[in-house]
């Protein structure tokens, strides 16, 4: 039996700040946090995305700073993602099997001067695709799976021996967890992890990502064919045990906020690691309505991070990452 009112006042325990501090049921520390990282070629370059205000495309020397300042505020992990040039894209995306690309530069050069953090690195095609699409397409604009899993698992091994910690295919091909499991065993990267983008849906929430690796313009038809319907949670669910039967040491929900509700049930289903990704159209949101002064920047970036680990996350990905990290070591 519960008491009930007067004796029981739930205002009680929230009089004071102690109090509140307290009896607070999640917490949010700089060790949750993976902050995603967009690579330039060039040296000492800078390139601002307009449509992610604050965000910008860093060269791998400039990526290696911003590896210092995610360590010494005691991010965990980085995430990383190409803008391959022009030049380099192709129908079959091979640029993503080169063992000298953009990705790969980076990891060694973040791994040569930060070894301690973590590097999480996209697998998928889009980066590399003159198509924009994360696999390969046939003369129908169909994207094709298994010969498309076929690179993946090159892509993943050629980061793993860069010195990715983590490969997450991001792609949503069907079978690719199990076979990049399978060929990161025979190559004796036992320790390389992978988070899978189980519950990738295709959403409107993307757009300035592809502006920040440069594949929005190239992009012929949509990703419907091979990422999820949002109306869609069993579904979900379904990839989910997939993708761990195969082999995936954690899950991702993609987009955040709007999937808050998938991140709970995979959570009370699975009880594994799962993380999601406070994405781009999320972030600049936030950012636009700061800048219109209807919303306090500090205050809306602890509270929706806090609401990923209420949820049931292990960890969020998001842009914010250093801005909520140094909140957080105040």
């Amino acid at each position: 039996m519960h008491a009930s009112f007067p004796a029981l006042r739930l205002r009680r325990t929230r009089a004071a700040d102690w109090s509140r501090r307290l009896h607070r049921e999640t917490t949010l520390t700089p060790a949750d946090l993976i902050w995603p990282l967009f690579i330039a070629e060039g040296e000492s370059v800078e390139e601002p995305i307009a449509s992610l205000p604050g965000v910008s495309r860093w060269s791998v020397d400039l990526i290696v700073a911003r590896a210092k300042e995610a360590h010494a505020l005691r991010i965990p992990c980085l995430a990383l993602f190409p803008n391959t040039p022009a030049h380099l894209r192709s129908e079959d995306g091979r640029e993503a099997l080169n063992p000298d690309n953009l990705m790969c530069r980076a990891i060694r050069a973040i791994k040569d001067s930060v070894p301690d953090i973590g590097i999480l690195t996209d697998v998928a095609l889009d980066p590399y695709t003159a198509h924009g699409h994360d696999g390969l397409v046939d003369e129908a604009g169909y994207v094709l799976n298994d010969a498309t899993v076929e690179l993946l698992v090159g892509q993943s091994l050629n980061q793993a021996a860069a010195g990715a910690d983590i490969v997450a295919p991001s792609d949503m091909m069907d079978g690719r967890i199990g076979t990049i499991r399978a060929a990161l065993e025979a190559d004796g990267r036992h320790n390389v992890q992978i988070m899978a983008y189980a519950a990738k849906y295709a959403s409107a929430f993307y757009g300035p990502f592809r502006d920040a690796v440069g594949s929005r313009g190239l992009l012929k038809g949509d990703k419907k064919t091979y990422q999820m319907d949002y109306g869609n949670g069993e579904e979900a669910l379904r990839e989910v045990a997939l993708d761990l039967a195969e082999g995936a040491d954690s899950v991702m929900v993609k987009p955040g906020l709007p999937y808050l509700d998938i991140a709970r049930r995979v959570k009370e289903r699975f009880e594994v690691p799962v993380f999601a990704y406070q994405v781009s159209g999320e972030y600049a949101m936030i950012e636009t309505a700061v800048a219109a002064g209807a919303a306090d920047r500090d205050a809306m970036v602890l509270e929706t991070l806090t609401a990923f680990k209420r949820a049931g996350c292990s960890g969020v990905l998001t842009y914010h990452a250093v801005h909520a990290a140094r909140l957080l070591g105040q």
